[in-house]
């Protein structure tokens, strides 16, 4: 169970605001943080790479390239097209591409020397996962490969094992040379534990590695580069930041990872990847490996790689691991702290408890941390701005188990790869489905079961649908006030920011505790709209049309002069309501 300071925890109940206001739209008072803002913005006067300049590359003067190192098993080469077919069916593979091979079903079948077998029995490894079957043999092959898989399949083996091989069969370094294979990746965290799984196999095959990234000193990492590593595993920022220098260069370089390139994408790292794939010479092999397939990914795709073959593993539709329980509690903003703290109450008794919080901003995730503490459970915290020692040490720590609680951005969504945690709250829903897959598949890793906690809320309306699916696609129950919410959405009853939020075409607002009542319908859709998401129950008389309040949520029709709907959003505000104006004053929260 949790570890509780007892002295921690004394006289927690009646405290005032511990937080003090932080602008008009925070919660005043907020136990574990309100709804504030991030950090601001990473602002320069040029552009990531702008130093860099496109090489010219005349592929008839260049070094012949050999990719191709794949050999057949006979046991792969004699199987029948039904019993691949059959492999494949219950692997959940799905394979596009021109003369896709076999998939392997044993190590022993990928014709791997010998010093990456050693490796392999080391490590205890019983068979190959799915992508590994299918994605070995074609990566081996020296193909270009697309693989669409979720987190905890196994792709980082998938990668490292042809680029070992690839490695040892190129000419060796020289001086001055860069590395042969280049992994990039989106945060120094998942850059860690890739350079862990190179660590396992490439010492036998005397394969150097080095990893650079972020928040951590430059020094040592140029070092590394400047001596001469065969791997190297990088973010893109650190990375342009030693191309611009001339501390190392990509001349040599003919293996291309992009691991969980969507979330580079999501993270504004396309200029960086374009400009450092434009210093690779042309016929490098790209192998790009994602946990969803948005239209972004495949125009990085159609640029870059060539006669790619697709490997999908799972669900070609949005699909989460159906090892974990997944709760949605469909509440309001200024429930969920107080939600939070029951539920950290109940998994405390738990004799597996580790748990990991995700939040939608830094200084939230602070707050969150702060005001745990305090009640006396032992938590930490990570997110972009902590410094490398402070990240390696909070990993260590809950790791360990000696800080069970870790409460986190989304920058440790991903590659985050701690086996036994038991627990992932959405204490904030993600911006997307995909980030709310990504994010509970911190739990349930590896065949062991977890449970997801998501806090739902009208912020996140436009995603009821996308989520429903998910819920049902791992045969999960749905709560039946989140499909009022997708029903409502649907009809265009709020809309998203920036657009209509009350519902074209005539369509009542609903949902929550129930429908808007009759009187209470948008009559006119040309006039500004307010809605009132209510805190006290009451009755209130506002423009002649009633309204009963009393945690629903509702609308109604409101004059059109900007003076009028101060004055509606001033008077709800003194009865405890949260208002958001269709037009003529900014969003805020009381």
């Amino acid at each position: 169970m949790f570890n509780r300071d007892r002295d921690q925890s004394r006289g927690r109940r009646g405290g005032g605001n511990r937080g003090g206001s932080r602008g008009s739209g925070s919660d005043s008072g907020s136990r574990f943080g309100g709804r504030g803002g991030g950090g601001s913005g990473n602002l320069k006067g040029k552009q990531p790479g702008s130093a860099l300049h496109k090489l010219n590359w005349d592929v008839r003067s260049l070094e012949p390239l050999r990719k191709d190192f794949y050999v057949e098993h006979p046991s792969v080469r004699t199987r029948s097209r039904e019993e691949v077919d059959r492999f494949r069916e219950a692997a959940e593979i799905t394979v596009k591409g021109d003369k896709v091979p076999n998939p392997i079903q044993y190590f022993e079948e990928g014709n791997f020397p010998s010093y990456v077998m050693e490796g392999i029995r080391r490590q205890g490894y019983a068979q190959p996962t799915a992508i590994q079957a299918q994605g070995w043999p074609i990566a081996l092959g020296g193909k270009d490969l697309v693989a669409i898989a979720q987190t905890g399949s196994g792709k980082t083996l998938g990668y490292i094992l042809p680029a070992i091989v690839h490695i040892i069969n190129q000419p060796r370094l020289n001086s001055g040379d860069g590395p042969i294979a280049l992994i990039l990746a989106p945060t120094r965290e998942l850059a860690q534990q890739i350079q862990e799984v190179a660590n396992c196999f490439g010492e036998t095959a005397s394969v150097r590695n080095t990893c650079v990234f972020g928040g951590a000193p430059k020094g040592p990492q140029a070092h590394d580069l400047e001596r001469g590593v065969e791997i190297c595993i990088a973010t893109p920022g650190r990375l342009i930041d030693f191309l611009e220098k001339g501390t190392t260069n990509l001349r040599r370089c003919t293996y291309l990872v992009l691991d969980e390139a969507d979330r580079m994408l999501d993270m504004g790292f396309e200029p960086q990847i374009r400009r450092i794939i434009e210093q690779i010479r042309p016929d490098r092999q790209v192998l790009m490996w994602s946990a969803t397939w948005p239209k972004e990914v495949r125009a990085l795709a159609e640029d870059f790689l060539s006669n790619y073959t697709h490997l999908n593993i799972g669900s070609l539709t949005l699909s989460a691991n159906h090892n974990i329980i997944q709760i949605v509690d469909v509440c309001q903003e200024f429930e969920k702290d107080m939600k939070l703290f029951r539920l950290l109450q109940e998994i405390g008794t738990e004799k597996e408890n580790k748990t990991i919080i995700f939040v939608e901003t830094k200084r939230k995730v602070d707050d969150i941390t702060r005001n745990i503490r305090r009640d006396g459970w032992q938590a930490l915290s990570i997110h972009g701005d902590k410094n490398q020692q402070e990240r390696d040490h909070v990993l260590q720590e809950f790791r360990s188990g000696r800080a069970p609680i870790l409460v986190a951005t989304d920058v440790a969504a991903r590659g985050l790869d701690v086996e036994d945690v038991k627990y992932v709250i959405n204490f904030d829903y993600p911006s997307s489905s995909e980030d709310y897959i990504h994010r509970i598949g911190r739990t349930g890793r590896r065949c062991q079961t977890g449970t997801a906690y998501a806090f739902f809320t009208t912020h996140n309306m436009k995603h009821a649908g996308d989520l429903i699916e998910v819920l049902r696609e791992a045969g999960q129950n749905v709560n039946p006030r989140l499909s009022e919410m997708a029903e409502l959405a649907k009809s265009g009853g709020f809309g998203g920011r920036g657009g209509k939020r009350f519902g074209g075409g005539g369509s009542s607002g609903g949902g929550g505790g129930g429908a808007m009542p009759e009187e209470s319908k948008i009559i006119n859709q040309d006039k500004p709209v307010v809605m009132v998401i209510v805190l006290k129950e009451t009755t209130v008389r506002i423009t002649d049309h009633k309204i009963t309040v009393g945690e629903i949520i509702t609308a109604f029709q409101v004059t059109n002069t900007e003076e009028q709907l101060t004055n509606i959003v001033s008077f709800v505000s003194d009865i405890g309501c949260m208002t958001v104006v269709e037009s003529g004053i900014q969003e805020g929260e009381q």
